[in-house]
């Protein structure tokens, strides 16, 4: 069964609860710290997303509703659901990011992030700023109480003027108790509403104009105090 909601976009299922949405947060972002730790140059882009899966799995988290991703390099500027080149190997200066979307009990994890090795300053502030843009979007989303397609555009106009170029390929999405797509399957850029916190996932992908490289992060549309924390 599934709540009643005034707006059916944003229901959610019947185990929904918001300690263990918070919960399933904290255990899937300490993942992607702990994944990335494990990421040295020398690496195989296949050999990563292993240790993920694994890294995943021994936490007590269940393998969900999309597949985990490591992207290295070049992989980085592919949308999400174009497979990686095969065969990159992450090198001594380089870029790559994590993609994860674990399910802790009933209740769904996602979270992504950008890393660098080496010293590449461009790929560094590129890391940075996608999760800088991540956070002025959510700024303004509370400030202003945009809907989900002003946000995107926002975040499209914020990022040229950072330099990069916002990959639509990654819209936002809903987040709930497991699966969400039972509930909503549509995406946060093309929602004509204000979005609710904790239903919704802000993603964020920014790509090097000329295509070397990209940066990705995306986390909870939550208000500031569990931010500042």
């Amino acid at each position: 069964m599934i709540e009643l909601n005034t707006n059916p976009a944003e229901r959610v299922g019947p185990a929904f609860s918001v300690d263990g949405m918070l919960v399933a947060r904290q255990k899937t972002q300490q993942a992607i710290r702990d994944i990335s730790k494990r990421i040295l140059p020398g690496m195989l882009e296949e050999d990563a997303v292993t240790m993920a899966k694994q890294v995943l799995l021994d936490a007590g988290l269940a393998l969900s509703w999309h597949p985990t991703r490591v992207r290295f390099g070049s992989n980085t500027t592919k949308p999400m659901k174009v497979n990686s080149a095969p065969g990159v190997v992450l090198q001594e200066n380089d870029i790559f990011f994590l993609d994860i979307a674990p399910r802790f009990k009933a209740w769904e994890g996602d979270a992504g992030k950008t890393f660098t090795v080496g010293h590449n300053a461009l790929q560094e502030r590129c890391a940075l700023d996608a999760e800088r843009l991540f956070h002025e979007v959510r700024g303004v989303w509370g400030k202003d109480k945009l809907t989900g397609r002003e946000l995107y555009e926002f975040a499209k106009i914020t990022a040229e003027s950072m330099g990069w170029r916002l990959n639509f390929d990654l819209p936002g999405h809903r987040i709930s108790d497991f699966p969400h797509a039972a509930i909503y399957k549509g995406d946060l850029a093309e929602y004509e509403a204000y979005p609710s916190p904790m239903r919704w996932i802000l993603e964020i992908h920014i790509i090097d104009p000329e295509n070397r490289f990209g940066a990705f992060f995306e986390d909870m549309l939550l208000d500031e105090p569990y931010y500042s924390k």
